[in-house]
């Protein structure tokens, strides 16, 4: 088929040119344009495949940008990107100076609102009507699409709770498919299948109840069924929620067929849907497989053990243990305040308890994490996954922060290994019992050793390691960037005057350590791959302060900037954290 449609729209303006008997032909070509940009540049397919009718509908029968649309955590958005002036450039996407791979304010007026996190697009929506409202603009329509999984968390109730008491002009658009990255769980995630299935009588209907005018179930897929309800709901007034059913992955039957592993399933062939297979032989583990396949080793033989994720079963690999010890692992779905707590009620019962969380998703746990923990002094065991720099996802998703929200929280251990061998001597250390919680962090991606599985190790909390001697200057790292100084170091044509130290714990510190550092160097470095403010560096800064050492300390990490998409290659590049930064530094 050609192209011949898609090429020609550069906005929603140019869409609604078209006749709605030409909209399925534009469906078609818009998904074949995702699907050769993806299979070549990777990025999130799945979700985006399933909402193409809905994204044209919703461009086609809407005023947008004058009508304010937003998607919930935007991996559905490559459609809605490319249909509002983003097709020539959308080969960029993810890559560093490209476009983002989520909404954002600052790349396009169509994209109302920036999102990353999931369950905020009603609380959003909802704040512009009502905002609409006050400047006396009572026609602007306000759409908020979220997914079956998103609208389960708590953060999106509370948006529902509050617009079904307004007479906002807002419409929720629920994409109900039944799976976020990992499928749907809890009794939500049945209610809506039961109303899918039509067994659920009309007058026990929970979204009616909360105010809403419910429309739905209709397919998704059939665009004049979607364009003939949204004309609708376009002239009624106040909060209206419309739930339609589509499939991830509609249109590459690979992608319907294996869900998860096409979420975002890296490169493929466009034809044959077939992913491109990358040799694996001999390679590192991935920092994820270390801590899934440790905490099931150590889950056999310790029956104690719990494991806890907030939707992120395959991604954190706690689906190793879940598939062993179904009754001791819980994927409580998108929520991460009741992970939090959740894990801290069965830390009061004497579990001991692996709570595996991203780390840019525990900023969303913040309060529980301080009230419900650590403030009771719980030994949950934290393990955040996707710490550092992930690299084309941005600044959304980067876990850059954790280091420094974490050490100000009394009670708190903070570890973060150099290597898969000592993250998994620290998950065998924290099971053996803590008198407090620990946050143990570790980066995306695949580690430095294929021998990992080596016989555990008790590490003493608080130890650092001297991994290289010296005379006049210390390099003091804390995490897997350590990796790049030792790899910096061993380029070096006189790396004799720097010492190296590995400084796992940023909470507590090595004070016994420090007071010989710095009693003995001219210098001292510090790196990380977290933000210098409020990080490992200003942690051995307030220590010399504190001790009045008066020697120069230089902290080297992530700028007070928010970081963008790109390789983290290229990223660590640019906050000069690389082998070759670190070498021109030290030299």
């Amino acid at each position: 088929m050609s192209n011949n449609l898609l090429s020609n729209i550069n906005s929603p303006s140019d869409l609604r040119l078209l006749d709605e008997g030409q909209l399925p032909q534009l469906a078609q070509e818009l998904r074949d344009f995702i699907i050769d940009i993806v299979a070549v540049k990777e990025g999130h397919l799945g979700a985006s495949l399933g909402v193409v009718e809905l994204t044209i509908a919703l461009h086609y029968i809407f005023d947008t940008p004058n009508d304010l649309l937003v998607w919930d955590v935007g991996h559905q958005a490559y459609g809605h990107k490319i249909l509002t002036g983003r097709r020539e450039n959308f080969h960029t996407n993810r890559q560093l100076n490209g476009i983002s791979g989520f909404p954002k304010r600052s790349e396009s007026n169509f994209d109302t609102f920036g999102v990353g996190h999931s369950s905020t697009s009603i609380s959003a929506a909802l704040g512009m009507a009502i905002a609409s409202n006050l400047k006396g603009d009572f026609n602007k329509q306000h759409i908020a699409v979220i997914g079956d999984a998103s609208i389960a968390s708590g953060m999106a109730f509370e948006g529902l709770n509050h617009a079904g008491v307004t007479d906002a002009n807002l419409l929720v658009i629920l994409n109900d498919n039944a799976i976020g990255i990992d499928p749907s769980v809890g009794a939500l995630k049945n209610y809506l299948t039961a109303v899918k299935e039509g067994k659920n009588p009309r007058g026990n209907n929970m979204i009616k109840s909360l105010n809403f005018d419910y429309s739905g179930p209709i397919d998704g897929h059939d665009i004049f069924e979607v364009l003939k309800e949204l004309k609708r709901l376009q002239k009624t007034k106040g909060p209206k929620f419309l739930h339609i059913i589509t499939t991830k992955g509609k249109g590459l039957q690979q992608a319907e067929d294996n869900q998860v592993q096409y979420h975002a399933p890296g490169k493929f062939d466009k034809i044959t849907g077939d992913i491109i297979a990358k040799s694996e032989q001999h390679l590192p583990p991935k920092y994820q497989d270390v801590f899934g396949l440790t905490v099931l080793d150590l889950a056999k033989a310790n029956e104690k053990i719990i494991g806890i994720t907030p939707a992120m079963p395959s991604g954190s690999s706690l689906k190793f243990m879940m598939d062993a010890f179904p009754k001791r692992a819980f994927d409580v779905g998108i929520a991460e305040q009741h992970a939090v707590t959740l894990a801290a009620g069965m830390a009061t019962q004497g579990m001991v308890v692996f709570c595996n969380i991203y780390s840019t998703f525990l900023q969303r746990a913040y309060d529980q994490l301080i009230h419900d923990v650590a403030l009771q002094n719980l030994p949950v065991i934290f393990c955040l996954d996707r710490s550092g720099l992930v690299g084309e996802d941005g600044a959304t998703h980067h876990g850059v922060f954790d280091l420094a929200y974490l050490r100000c929280i009394p009670n708190m251990i903070v570890y973060a290994p150099m290597n898969e061998i000592a993250l998994r001597n620290i998950l065998y250390t924290a099971q053996l019992g803590l008198n407090n919680p620990i946050a143990i962090r570790y980066p995306r991606g695949r580690g430095e050793i294929v021998d990992w599985q080596k016989p555990y190790e008790k590490i003493e909390i608080g130890e650092a390691n001297s991994l290289k001697e010296g005379t006049t200057t210390a390099v003091l790292s804390n995490g897997t960037i350590g990796n790049s100084v030792t790899l910096a170091l061993a380029k070096m044509n006189n790396p004799e005057t720097i010492a190296h130290y590995d400084f796992a714990f940023v909470k507590p510190l090595d004070e016994n350590a420090l007071h010989t550092i710095f009693n003995k160097f001219e210098k001292i470095i510090t790196i990380e791959d977290g933000v210098i403010k409020g990080g490992f560096g200003s942690a051995i800064l307030e220590f010399a302060s504190q001790k009045n050492y008066s020697i120069p300390v230089l902290n080297l990490g992530i700028p007070d900037e928010f970081i963008e998409q790109g390789t983290v290659e290229e990223l660590h590049h640019y906050c000069k954290i690389d082998v070759e930064s670190i070498i021109s530094i030290l030299a």
